[in-house]
């Protein structure tokens, strides 16, 4: 018999985040999403230890990876905190929106489930009525962006869109905070509506591009005054 030839052991990472670490990056990550924890708010490790049951080490791994992705930064004179989007980032942000939102309008108008076109329908009818203040409002919107994301039926858009608008939770507040928007985003999203019950993919593009810009002009004169 011929000698077993020998093993090729992979080097162990002593950078790689521990399975704790990882478990403590996707509950902070989720807490951003929810708006549980808030842009500029800060990263006390030893508050945020003795929250998820775990040592400081964990803690600061997922900060680090947080840091990574661009949901935490370093301020010199705080400490770690949820990060918060530049008006130049804002604008990045939008322009990207813009033309992936729109893409999701087009492949939705081609490629919805009739089923899917009437809980779209059935979102705009509920946010016609919605009672509550913005944030109820916003997170509304968010539920009738996600369902035309899906009636995309495109993995990858989806997969981007979804981590696209978890980036605006880095935005101190929501449009919705403008007045009468929730009026003005109704009837922005009927006409996105309308166009994808029509199967027309031209107008459907263009009236999630014209919603995006929409927001991105609210959003520029609430937050960052211009």
């Amino acid at each position: 018999f011929g000698a077993n030839p020998p093993l090729k052991l992979t080097p162990v990472n002593p950078n790689a985040p521990s399975s704790l670490g990882n478990s403590a990056y996707s509950e902070l990550r989720q807490r951003i999403v929810n708006g549980d924890l808030r842009a500029g708010e800060r990263l006390r490790e030893v508050e945020l230890a003795a929250l998820l049951g775990v040592s400081r080490t964990p803690v600061r791994e997922a900060i680090k990876r947080l840091e990574s992705e661009g949901f935490a930064a370093y301020v010199s004179s705080r400490g770690a905190i949820v990060a918060e989007l530049t008006a130049e980032q804002a604008i990045e942000l939008y322009a990207m929106r813009e033309v992936l939102e729109g893409a999701a309008a087009r492949f939705a108008s081609q490629h919805a489930l009739p089923a899917e076109i009437q809980l779209l329908e059935d979102l705009l009818a509920m946010q016609k009525d919605l009672e509550g203040g913005a944030e109820e409002q916003s997170k509304h919107n968010r539920s009738f962006h996600q369902s035309i994301y899906r009636m995309a039926h495109n993995r990858y858009l989806l997969d981007i869109l979804t981590k696209s608008q978890d980036y605006m939770v880095l935005l101190r507040q929501t449009t919705y905070n403008a007045p009468g928007r929730n009026e003005t985003a109704y009837h922005e999203h009927t006409a996105i509506v309308d166009a994808i019950k029509a199967r027309d993919s031209d107008r459907a593009e263009e009236a999630a591009r014209r919603h995006i810009r929409e927001a991105q002009r609210i959003r520029m004169m609430l937050q960052f005054g211009g």
